[in-house]
C-alpha cells in the first residue's frame, strides 16, 4: 500500500504517521494485499482536528472524513468509515458471485420445455363477460350498435360459446369452438 500524507496547519509527526499506517493496515488485509493508494489529509480548523482519508483501489475511491478534538481519534474514526465502505463493496462482490454460481448450477431438465420467454407478452387487462344465450344475428346487431369490437355469447341453437367480432373491412367474424 502506498501512503501519501498531507498536513494543513498541522505538522505530521512520525507517531501520527505510524498510527495512520497501523489503522490503514487493516484495509490491506481486507483487500487481500491488492495494490492500493491511501492519501491521508490532516488539518486543523479552529479547535477541531480533522482527518480525511482517501483510498484508491482498482477503479473505486473510498473516502472517510472525521472531526474530533484529538487528531488520533479523528484518524481512527476516518479509517473506520473507509473500512466500512470497503466491507460493503466486498460483500456486494461476493453476493453477486454467489448469485451467479447459483444460476449457473441450475441446469435445465432434459427434454423439458421452457414455459415462458423473458420477453413474452403480458396480460395487461382482464374482463369478465356475462355469456347470454342468443343467435348470431342478435349478437351481430348488438356489436353493430355498440362501440365494442366483439361480443362473447352462447349460441341459442347449439349451446356452444362463440365470439362475434368486427373486422377492419366493416364485416363481422365469428369464432366458435
Amino acid at each position: 500500500m502506498e501512503f501519501e500524507f498531507t498536513g494543513r496547519h498541522i505538522t505530521i509527526t512520525p507517531t501520527i504517521e505510524r498510527l495512520a499506517r497501523k489503522e490503514l493496515g487493516k484495509l490491506d488485509r481486507i483487500l487481500d494485499s491488492a495494490p492500493m493508494r491511501a492519501h491521508v489529509i490532516l488539518f486543523s480548523e479552529k479547535h477541531r482536528q480533522c482527518a480525511e482519508i482517501v483510498v484508491h483501489w482498482r477503479d473505486s475511491v473510498f473516502t472517510g472524513l472525521a472531526e474530533n478534538n484529538d487528531i488520533k481519534h479523528s484518524i481512527a474514526i476516518a479509517a473506520g468509515k473507509v473500512e466500512k465502505q470497503i466491507l460493503r463493496l466486498k460483500e456486494k462482490f461476493s453476493s453477486k458471485r454467489r448469485r451467479r454460481t447459483a444460476t449457473r448450477d441450475a441446469a435445465p431438465v432434459p427434454g423439458g420445455s421452457i414455459e415462458a420467454a423473458p420477453n413474452a407478452p403480458r396480460i395487461i387487462q382482464a374482463r369478465r363477460y356475462r355469456v347470454k344465450p342468443m343467435t348470431v344475428e342478435e349478437a351481430a346487431s348488438i356489436v353493430a350498435d355498440s362501440d365494442d369490437q366483439f361480443i362473447v355469447f352462447r349460441d341459442a341453437e347449439t349451446s356452444k360459446v362463440g365470439v362475434l367480432y368486427k373486422r377492419t373491412d366493416g364485416n363481422f367474424g365469428f369464432i366458435e369452438p
